[in-house]
């Protein structure tokens, strides 16, 4: 269902039903993600996760503030992009759907994984915001060679929800890794790690910079796409080399 609302959705066109079909797809995707992560249907016992779920969750949390924002500020030619992603993440999570018997090493660790991808949904919402910003940014340098031609969407509106995408999504990453930090028995500096505390770096001196020297435009964008880069390298692209390329599941007690 999810796949096939996400397919229509990405057809041509701004109408209602079109629009409708988006929601329908992202519920339907809300309640794949629910059986899949939960194992149901699926061998092996217990929940499971890897890369392609993680990567569909993320992608359902920016979607699901598409769907809200929309209400309330137009955003055209936005609607087939994100309805192909997801129908690309979903497939995604269908052919890879992760290893079974995911056990937390401590209490804490759920926590630990849900402010993790909540944090992925937050920078991709910023990444998304952001590419609508520099696309304004050219329609309004266009506009000044082309009189009579505006931006399509407000620049200022744009930046401000942008960042504050950023802010929330670096306060949800510090916690997420502070309390990894703080159930991890035996710290470990591996893959994961190193590209978390890299990405949270980059974010770090991007909200440093903006607020010291007044970063804007392509500058700070830029900053935001090399830490969300980073991020996801960080758990999917690790757990793609992993389930993918070596074939087998790294230790999941952090997952």
């Amino acid at each position: 269902m999810a796949l096939a609302a996400y397919l229509l959705a990405s057809w041509r066109g701004e109408t209602r039903w079109l629009r409708r079909a988006l929601v329908t797809g992202w519920g339907a995707h809300a309640l794949a993600l629910t059986a899949q992560v939960l194992g149901w249907g699926l061998p092996g016992d217990g929940a499971r996760f890897g890369f392609a779920p993680a990567l569909s969750i993320a992608v359902w949390l920016v979607l699901g503030g598409y769907v809200i924002e929309s209400r309330f500020m137009p955003l055209p030619r936005v609607r087939r992009g994100l309805a192909l992603l997801g129908s690309v993440t979903v497939l995604l999570a269908l052919v890879f759907p992760g290893e079974p018997g995911v056990h937390p090493a401590s209490p804490w660790a759920p926590l630990h994984w849900v402010l993790g991808l909540a944090s992925y949904g937050l920078f991709g919402a910023a990444v998304l915001h952001a590419t609508w910003l520099d696309r304004a940014e050219r329609a309004m340098r266009k506009a000044g060679r082309q009189p009579g031609q505006m931006p399509v969407l407000p620049l200022l509106t744009l930046e401000k929800l942008t960042y504050r995408f950023v802010l929330a999504g670096f306060a949800v990453l510090s916690l997420a890794l502070l309390l990894g930090v703080w159930f991890t028995p035996v710290w470990h500096w591996d893959h994961k790690t190193v590209f978390s505390v890299l990405g949270w770096a980059v974010f770090a001196g991007l909200l440093a910079g903006r607020r010291a020297f007044g970063w804007r435009g392509r500058r700070a964008t830029r900053w935001l796409y090399i830490g969300t880069g980073l991020l996801l390298l960080a758990y999917v692209g690790s757990r793609f080399v992993f389930e993918v390329l070596l074939h087998r599941a790294p230790a999941l007690a952090g997952l």
